[in-house]
């Protein structure tokens, strides 16, 4: 589910060695098993592991022994099941030594999260996306590819110095970008809110980063925000849901029966471009009524004075909505207006989506996500009025990531090469310096 790598040229210390044969494939594969099953379960003695994952009891102290080696694993507390015998210690993830980075290139915003093999936020970071003034554009900014990408670039080798700082070697990085990929090239192919097409990101950042960078890789900042919103209600038993991203854009990831849904040429989840009403506003993209054009964040900054503080791209995102906030606790009577009008927008777009897609969860990310408290209960309702039978229902929610879903689920995505193949993390005796 998680991204190519990136081609030689960009690969840098993280590129994956040949794939091993005959006994060595099998070994790593039961790494890998065993590795995914302590990062998806949590911790296990030997026994409990070869007794869930099938291998035998030597096999599994063995493996586990090799992981530890590899700086993955180690020994927890004793685990208490209520079962004969003498209890057994704990095995679990080791958060010392293995990190994943995820950067969101958002319209407002960068955003980037490094975080451990155990799940744990060892450091984010956001910056207002930089941008040039150009008439020629609607809304009056232009987002150079090099300047941005320096900027990407400044951030990321901030996380790297931390990461080394704290002893983690990064397994990888997936940069999240508002628009269809081309996986195989490491490029973005079009981020019509940015008036990118066709920007080979990877290659870029490579150039920048110098030669040891770890393995790049891209992956949409909605399908990414997806992956990170999706374990929550795995645990729930829900397995197919739209993670519906609200920003200057709209973006969906689509995850049917547990996988993520790409298409077949990675353009699944434009869902902001589907063409609503043709007589209305025209697109960045160049179509005109797009659903984006009625829910997109700048409707909602519309309505405000032209020098009003939330109007700034200069200013964190969070800052521009804690702004919003602030406003409507005082009664702005254009912002209730703006949300009312917004629910009935949403469902009119949401509709289609669970219409076609069958969801059984739909979460709001992004500004929708900020502004739960005011949209989750009357989309809800709404949606509940239009269903065409009571076994249909969807279930609507905020996200409870917030605006870091898109880089966390982008460091997840990342050490899920590690996942793959733990034989890719260096051992703990090697300088696992960056």
């Amino acid at each position: 589910m998680t991204s190519s790598p990136s081609s030689p040229r960009g690969a840098g210390r993280g590129s994956r060695r040949a794939a091993p044969v005959g006994h060595a494939a099998m070994r790593s594969a039961n790494l890998s098993l065993l590795l995914r099953h302590l990062h998806t379960r949590g911790g296990r003695s030997r026994a409990t592991l070869a007794q869930e994952t099938g291998l035998s009891k030597a096999s599994v102290t063995s493996l586990v022994s090799d992981l530890a080696e590899l700086g993955l694993v180690q020994e927890g507390q004793v685990e208490r099941r209520g079962t004969v015998g003498r209890p057994g210690t704990e095995v679990r993830i080791s958060p010392q030594h293995v990190a994943g980075i995820g950067l969101e290139l958002n319209v407002d915003y960068l955003a980037v999260c490094l975080r451990d093999l155990a799940g744990e936020v060892r450091f984010t970071s956001s910056v207002p996306m930089p941008y040039e003034l150009d008439a020629t554009v609607a809304d009056g900014r232009s987002y150079p590819p090099g300047l941005v990408l320096d900027h990407v670039a400044q951030q990321l080798a901030e996380s790297l110095e931390v990461a080394s700082r704290k002893g983690l070697w990064v397994a990888g990085v997936t940069i999240a970008p508002p628009g269809p990929i081309d996986y195989e090239g490491v490029s973005v192919r079009v981020a019509a809110n940015l008036g990118w097409t066709d920007v080979p990101i990877g290659e870029e950042l490579a150039a920048r980063l110098g030669p040891e960078h770890p393995a790049l890789s891209l992956e949409n900042d909605a399908k990414l925000s997806a992956l990170a919103e999706a374990p929550r209600l795995a645990r729930r038993g829900i397995t197919d849901l739209v993670y519906l991203t609200g920003d200057m854009g709209v973006g969906a990831g689509i995850i049917a029966e547990g996988r993520l849904i790409r298409g077949w040429s990675g353009f699944s989840g434009e869902v902001g471009h589907i063409g609503l009403d043709p007589a209305g506003v025209a697109c960045r993209c160049g179509r005109r009524g797009c659903w984006e054009t009625m829910v997109g964040f700048d409707t909602v900054l519309a309505v405000l004075d032209e020098g009003d503080p939330a109007r700034s791209g200069r200013l964190p995102m969070l800052e521009r909505l804690e702004h919003l906030r602030v406003l409507l606790e005082a009664g702005d009577p254009r912002l209730h207006e703006r949300f009312t009008r917004l629910v009935d927008d949403l469902v009119r777009g949401i509709g289609v989506l669970v219409d076609v897609l069958n969801p059984q969860a739909i979460v709001l990310g992004g500004y929708f996500g900020y502004f739960a408290d005011l949209l989750v209960g009357r989309v809800q309702s709404a949606l509940d009025a239009r269903l065409l039978a009571t076994d249909g229902r969807v279930e609507v929610s905020g996200s409870v990531l917030g605006l870091e879903a898109a880089a966390s689920g982008g460091a997840a995505a990342a050490l899920e090469r590690v996942l793959e193949d733990p034989l890719l993390a260096p051992p703990l005796s090697t300088d696992a310096s960056v």
